[in-house]
């Protein structure tokens, strides 16, 4: 059984006839797009918006039509993968690269649902780098006030360049040994001059769907 299949199919229970839906990005969201899609050939009306050009780039693959900010009043669903998460619902996200449009749009998004496959789970944050977005500009200096807060962050490549994110930002991967106060470490990070957003998404997450140790599916939240 694929556990990131399954998780991200049933997040597609959620989406009603007439939804504005925000689309995640990631190996996970990618079964959540292309379900949606095959309701949208069976007549399920909806209206998306992707969190990546890479998710942009699917979702019209597979027929869902897509709208921006500026044509909409609010989005009644956002729905994306994880990183990490805690007992809380804390998330790091960003391994894609596209944590800035996530997070602008999970937290215009009346719900928030994240799907995640239970490697995911964790008690603490922290075992997966956090990604930190910075604009190129004095990216060095930025490096060390990040550094400061108490981790190790490494630039993020590709093929030996910068990796550039769709806003045409780097990303700092930063080790972190535990999260233990990520609410507090999220208004550090962007207190510092040159972040542009970090992947901490605290208390944004009203509900998570994962399996349990059966592969049964569990559903918890707010909602």
């Amino acid at each position: 059984m694929n556990d990131k299949k399954v998780v991200g199919e049933k997040a597609v229970d959620y989406v009603k006839d007439g939804m504005v839906v925000g689309l995640g990005t990631g190996s996970t969201v990618f079964y959540t797009i292309t379900k949606l899609g095959k309701l949208v050939e069976e007549g399920l009306s909806i209206k998306g918006i992707p969190t990546s050009n890479q998710t942009e780039k699917l979702a019209k693959e597979v027929g869902i039509p897509l709208v921006t900010f500026n044509e909409i009043e609010q989005i009644d669903f956002a729905i994306d993968g994880a990183d990490e998460v805690d007992d809380d619902f804390n998330l790091i996200k960003g391994g894609g690269g596209a944590l800035l449009r996530e997070k602008i749009i999970a937290k215009a998004a009346k719900s928030f649902i994240v799907i995640a496959d239970p490697h995911k789970r964790v008690n603490k944050l922290g075992s997966f780098p956090l990604p930190v977005e910075v604009v190129p500009f004095g990216y060095k200096m930025t490096m060390k006030h990040i550094q400061n807060l108490g981790c190790s962050p490494l630039l993020r490549q590709n093929n030996g360049i910068p990796f550039l994110t769709d806003n045409g930002n780097y990303i700092f991967d930063c080790n972190f040994p535990i999260i233990d106060q990520p609410d507090e470490l999220e208004k550090n990070l962007n207190l510092i001059p040159g972040v542009v957003e970090n992947g901490l998404f605290v208390g944004m997450a009203d509900k998570v769907i994962t399996l349990n140790k059966e592969k049964s599916i569990i559903i918890n939240g707010r909602l």
